[in-house]
């Protein structure tokens, strides 16, 4: 496999590994101390599009259906698979274990000394006041999503350019008939 494929599934998972464990560290008492400002939302987003979009157009260049993806990962290093299965099954459980969290509350915000958030209730929609410690969870649930579902992307883009990799190498080294 080509180094630059290499450095760039390397890269996605680092990133999604420090992703999820940011994600995790919410569930630990207190408030992560992110910024109040979108910075750090702005940065992931910077980060994930172009890593997460190169990995799918290397995959699209190999011209390779799932099966066949699937085959290439499964010829990777075992400690490689081993290690991105296990980031990717947190990623999920996080971001499942967080969607299934606070319910229908979301986008927390203090205005006028009142902490209310967003209910998404079907049937019952709009801006709710709700109690201090409702607000903490509500802002540490949706700092946990924030986190875990870019991070899940980058182990996904991980998989797909060593996968995509594992591909060209053996279309490089396969003899023509």
């Amino acid at each position: 496999m080509n180094w630059t494929f290499k450095c760039h599934g390397g890269v996605a998972a680092a990133l999604g590994a420090a992703l999820l464990v940011l994600a995790a560290l919410t569930w630990l008492p207190g408030t992560l101390p992110l910024p109040v400002s979108g910075w750090p939302m702005a940065a992931i987003a910077v980060l994930l599009f172009p890593i997460f979009v190169s990995a799918l157009v290397r995959m699209f260049l190999t011209r390779a259906d799932r099966h066949t993806v699937w085959l290439a990962f499964r010829c990777l290093p075992r400690k490689a698979q081993m290690g991105l299965a296990a980031l990717a099954m947190s990623g999920v459980g996080i971001t499942v274990i967080s969607a299934a969290g606070e319910g229908n509350l979301q986008a927390a915000e203090v205005k006028d000394g009142r902490y209310l958030a967003f209910d998404a209730t079907p049937l019952a929609r709009g801006t709710v006041e709700i109690s201090q410690g409702q607000y903490q969870a509500v802002l540490e649930s949706d700092q946990r999503s924030m986190l875990a579902i870019p991070g899940v992307l980058l182990i996904s883009a991980a998989y797909v350019v060593l996968a995509a990799g594992e591909l060209r190498r053996a279309d490089r080294y396969s003899t023509p008939s």
